[in-house]
């Protein structure tokens, strides 16, 4: 077992090793997922997206979100199972900050009005090295 810290390394060394996850949200009483482009400070992770979208409506009924982080359709050693809180940020240094020219395909700019972050802080994480059982971090 993995301490605390050593844990929360190899979680953000996996969160650096990958652009795309898989991003759940609830409606009503149904899973919805789809794929987003992964940014992160530490175990924060960022998700861009419009502000109409379902997934927005979605997180002012339930703020509870799963992440699914290393699978890419390839085998992969490191995959990380996050359960977390989301919210919608509209703060503008940070839709500064993490602004990618990725984006321009949907929004104008950084201060499209349209264009806001998911913050998502992980309540709990299972990270699964190769064929060994899950280390856990928990909040």
């Amino acid at each position: 077992m993995l301490k605390t810290e050593q844990l929360e390394e190899r979680i953000v060394k996996v969160l650096e090793a990958n652009d795309v996850c898989s991003f759940g949200t609830v409606s009503g009483n149904q899973p919805r997922v789809r794929y987003m482009a992964l940014l992160h400070e530490g175990m924060t992770i960022y998700l861009a997206t419009n502000s109409k979208t379902d997934k927005v409506d979605e997180l002012k009924e339930n703020d509870n979100v799963f992440v699914l982080v290393g699978y890419d359709g390839r085998k992969s050693d490191e995959i990380l199972q996050i359960a977390a809180k989301a919210e919608v940020c509209e703060d503008r240094s940070l839709r500064e900050k993490l602004w990618n020219d990725k984006f321009e395909a949907w929004f104008k700019g950084p201060h499209d009005p349209e264009y806001v972050i998911l913050k998502v802080v992980p309540t709990r994480v299972e990270l699964y090295e190769g064929s060994t059982g899950p280390q856990v971090w928990e909040k």
